[in-house]
């Protein structure tokens, strides 16, 4: 089904340049473990759970980690939202995830044909970390590829669903 320059693929609109996706939860702490050890561990801050498509550049990566550690989810004194991870001097837990390109829109079984091939998945999420911490922030990792247990106390909860390039920018 054709809409413009978009086809639609399940909930999703993509374009031959794909959307760098990313769910981030503000934390008041989060960790992740591999067979029963924590390898990872964040205090107040921002999980993000990236996941790199087909079609996605550094320039994504840019684009999407200017967004996540300017994005005013913290509260001030008001209680608003207005503070960004930079400004409350928050912490970093970056874990990929490919199962965020899952295309359930055919059957029961989700399809991951829209999702980045392990080589470039990796190269872009390493680029995305590399970035993530020239930007002054405590960045820590999940392991690309592995079975991880991540666990993630969510303050709030506060739950936001980015992409890139952002639309309508």
């Amino acid at each position: 089904m054709e809409k413009g320059p978009f086809e639609f693929r399940g909930i999703y609109e993509v374009d031959e340049e794909g959307w760098m996706k990313a769910v981030v939860q503000r934390v008041d702490n989060a960790s992740v473990e591999i067979e029963g050890d924590v390898i990872s561990r964040i205090d107040k801050g921002l999980v993000v759970l990236l996941g790199i498509g087909k079609g996605d550049t550094e320039e994504d990566a840019a684009c999407l980690i200017e967004k996540i550690k300017n994005l005013r989810i913290f509260e001030d004194d008001a209680g608003r939202f207005d503070q960004s991870l930079l400004d409350v001097g928050g912490e970093l837990l970056i874990v990929s995830q490919f199962t965020l390109y899952a295309d359930c829109s055919k059957g029961r079984r989700p399809g991951f044909d829209l999702a980045a091939s392990p080589d470039d998945a990796r190269r872009l999420y390493n680029h995305f970390v590399d970035l993530s911490k020239m930007s002054g922030i405590k960045v820590a990792t999940g392991r690309f590829q592995a079975h991880m247990l991540v666990r993630i106390a969510n303050q709030g909860p506060v739950t936001i669903i980015l992409d890139c390039p952002i639309r309508g920018v």
